[in-house]
């Protein structure tokens, strides 16, 4: 590497609700020496944030724009209504959409929820943020439907929040820019996809040559019992033996 060119490192981008540290534990335990830097962006600009390289991939929510983009599925959270904790939806477990229609429910302009058709009365206007609509559910103003993790993100004492079986419910995935598809973004993609270091796609593993102290000296061969004897018993060499006794004659 010459004196001109930055040192590698990696850019990651993460919208509010999702929670990267896992995979960035891993990333820092595989590649301490590469920096990975978390950029925390809106979920509305995370498309551009990525197409126009201000990161190198990003945890962000479904839609985003495959012309440029590509995707792996992570998984798809629950949708929740967030409410007063005396309001009356308490009362179960689970709720649908039709259980809401007489209440007012707020659709911030940073909604994640693809909505064909929004539930309850709607609000004379629409807040900006979610943390201003969560504020307005705690005066008691309305309701607010929303991915579980923002209503985690966003909880308060006086909050509470129930499922909503049949609302549309939001997808997390890993997306990158498709022309940008580097050796580190298939790093990261093998982290979050669980795969081990030694089969992460796209990146050859050193094989360890054996050290000279591990090596060890091949036994000695070991010889026959026949062939320690061979050549070294007096008697069978014929060498330096001396003469066979014969049997004494008897005397008549």
């Amino acid at each position: 590497m010459t004196g001109s060119e930055a040192s590698p490192s990696f850019r990651l981008a993460y919208v509010p609700g999702v929670t990267p540290a896992k995979w960035v534990r891993i990333w820092h335990e595989r590649l301490p020496d590469v920096p990975l830097t978390l950029l925390a962006v809106p979920a509305a600009d995370a498309s551009g944030v990525l197409s126009g390289g201000g990161a190198d991939a990003g945890l962000v929510r479904l839609p985003v724009d495959r012309t440029v983009l590509s995707a792996i599925p992570l998984y798809t959270e629950t949708t929740v209504v967030v409410v007063p904790k005396d309001h009356v939806v308490t009362a179960a477990d689970e709720v649908t959409v039709d259980d809401l229609a007489d209440d007012v429910v707020f659709h911030p302009l940073d909604d994640v929820l693809d909505w064909e058709r929004r539930p309850g009365r709607p609000a004379v206007e629409r807040p900006a943020t979610t943390e201003d609509a969560i504020d307005l559910v705690a005066a008691g103003v309305g309701l607010l439907v929303l991915p579980q993790s923002l209503a985690r993100l966003h909880h308060r004492k006086d909050l509470t929040y129930r499922t909503v079986a049949d609302a549309p419910a939001s997808s997390v995935v890993l997306s990158w820019p498709e022309e940008a598809t580097t050796d580190l973004v298939e790093d990261f993609i093998g982290i979050v996809r669980g795969r081990t270091v030694n089969s992460t796609r796209g990146r050859t593993q050193p094989t360890a040559e054996p050290s000279a102290e591990r090596k060890k000296a091949a036994p000695p061969r070991r010889q026959s019992p026949a062939g320690r004897s061979a050549g070294k018993n007096p008697r069978s060499s014929g060498g330096g033996g001396g003469a066979k006794r014969g049997r004494p004659r008897r005397r008549s």
